[in-house]
């Protein structure tokens, strides 16, 4: 680590910690024993909020154990979860079941040392989901801290953000590459127009992460960032992965060739120690965080979430079960969702009687993403009939039409760009469907690129898109870009692209059917 880069961490957590103690120690405290208090490094956050039920996160800076004292009007509750050790990098999770739907909740986090003695508390802030029809909204994007493109303190640190925050969203979903495992970050990075980029560095983010601990570095950075902690502390977080999580366009089986990888190139091995990670730094349910089944399989990424009268949030996984990348031609079909959750997205779905059902998906439908000669998403490039991982998808779209699904929206990350793209049948290689959106956003921080070129088998049309000058272009110029739903009291949505600044590039109404 650099000069620089360590001044930096060490400010950042010495500044935390100092006003936690401050917050936290008692009048008459001894300068020795404020000085042993547990702190909060990443901060707090809650997650998976839904009608009735929460996850709670926080990190120690020692083994500890979680403390939440949970707040709405005049109730108050104290509950204690569980140790925070090493096994966990200090990560600690706990559920909260039987909430009051359409309520305010504050939860005040810290951890108690062996001894009884709470260290630095810090509050998360939620709104469980309302039963009736009321108005709601989310944020979404993806894609933080890629291609060298990490924290500038120059420019205030992740500032994209801080303007999803300003929305004042009830959700922030994170469609995937919460983080590049397999993209370093120097301290500096001279760009195209000759500014020099400058980063905030740790050890962990020098070198492609191959350990569980450099996995596990790679989230704490993110969080050293003071706007994604003020966020998260204030949003309830609906997490997702896609590839950098563990290594550019994985795949299951796959020994990569990257000569990067010196103490592990077997795909399967990293992805094991990314999962570890990405589980133990997301507010994401996990065996020891539900006292009982809450609708939730803990050995798995895709699920649903309950977010009222008005929506449903269905988060897909199309990376554990993925096939091999090919051309994707292939007329047997191959995997991108595999079977069960393919089967468990149409269920879920047909059974769903929220207005809006929206699809999370961790790439794009009609995108074609090159990966060498091969194919990385679902996509191949022929406009013809469905080939390959595109068939998986066929089958998902025909089911819904067959069962009279209504309102399907689909939203998604990845690409790098932002865009709203309208499928339709009778523009389509395949027509056993009903016309639907797709709203493409994102980087968050990260460099920017396309467009890439569609497919036209789901019979996309580019309604909307904004992208790089240039391939990689730096988050300084500013087109970086998250996504905003907002769902009215009567169930209007209206679903608008914007930048780096909040401002809004395109905007689209949309009304409910069958209503």
């Amino acid at each position: 680590m650099t000069d620089l880069g360590q001044h930096l961490l060490r400010r950042t957590l010495l500044a935390g910690s100092a006003a936690g103690l401050l917050a936290a120690a008692p009048a008459s405290a001894s300068a020795g024993l404020v000085r042993r208090r547990l702190t909060l490094p990443s901060g707090v956050q809650s997650g998976d909020v839904t009608t009735r039920s929460a996850v709670l996160w926080a990190r120690s800076s020692g083994r500890g154990r979680l403390v939440a004292e949970v707040v709405s009007g005049r109730r108050r509750h104290r509950l204690r979860g569980p140790w925070a050790t090493a096994t966990s990098d200090h990560t600690a999770k706990l559920a909260l079941d039987r909430l009051a739907p359409g309520r305010e909740y504050d939860v005040r986090l810290g951890f108690e040392d062996e001894h009884g003695l709470l260290g630095e508390t810090r509050t998360a802030r939620f709104r469980t989901a309302s039963l009736h029809e009321a108005a709601t909204s989310f944020v979404w994007t993806g894609d933080t801290c890629g291609q060298g493109w990490g924290i500038n303190p120059d420019l205030g640190g992740l500032v994209g953000y801080r303007a999803m925050h300003e929305t004042r969203p009830d959700l922030f979903v994170h469609a995937g590459d919460t983080i590049y495992a397999d993209g370093p970050i120097a301290a500096t990075v001279t760009e195209p127009d000759g500014q020099v980029w400058r980063n905030l560095v740790t050890e962990e983010v020098s070198k492609v992460a191959e350990t569980l601990g450099e996995f596990r570095g790679r989230h704490r950075y993110t969080l050293l960032d003071e706007n994604v902690r003020a966020f998260y502390a204030d949003t309830p977080v609906v997490a997702q992965w896609d590839d950098h999580e563990t290594t550019n366009n994985w795949y299951p089986g796959e020994v990569l060739e990257d000569p990067r990888y010196t103490q592990e190139r077997r795909v399967d091995v990293l992805a094991q120690r990314a999962r570890r990670a990405w589980q133990e730094y997301q507010p994401i349910a996990d065996p020891a965080a539900h006292r009982r089944d809450g609708g939730f399989a803990p050995a798995r990424i895709y699920r649903k979430v309950e977010r009222g009268r008005h929506l449903d949030v269905f988060c897909l996984d199309m990376r554990t079960h993925k096939d091999p990348n090919t051309a994707g031609l292939e007329p047997d079909g191959t995997r991108i969702l595999g079977p069960e959750q393919a089967d468990w997205l149409v269920r879920e779905v047909r059974r769903s009687r929220a207005t809006w059902k929206v699809i999370s998906a961790d790439l794009p439908l009609g995108v074609v993403v090159p990966d060498g000669e091969a194919q990385e998403s679902l996509a191949n490039g022929d406009p013809g009939a469905p080939l390959g991982k595109e068939q998986e998808i066929a089958a998902v779209l025909a089911a819904f039409k067959r069962h009279r699904v209504r309102n399907v929206v689909w939203i998604t990350a990845d690409v790098h760009y932002c865009a709203a793209h309208h499928y339709s049948p009778e523009r389509a290689g395949f027509t056993d469907f009903d016309p639907f959106w797709e709203f493409v956003a994102g980087p968050i921080a990260a460099g920017t690129f396309g467009p890439n070129e569609l497919d036209g088998t789901f019979g996309p049309e580019v309604v909307f898109r904004k992208h790089a000058a240039t391939p990689n272009e730096s988050p300084r110029h500013g087109n970086q870009f998250f996504g905003h739903a907002d769902i009215a009291a009567d169930g209007r949505l209206t679903v608008s692209l914007r930048d780096l600044t909040g401002a809004v590039l395109f905007s689209q109404d949309l009304e409910p059917e069958g209503r």
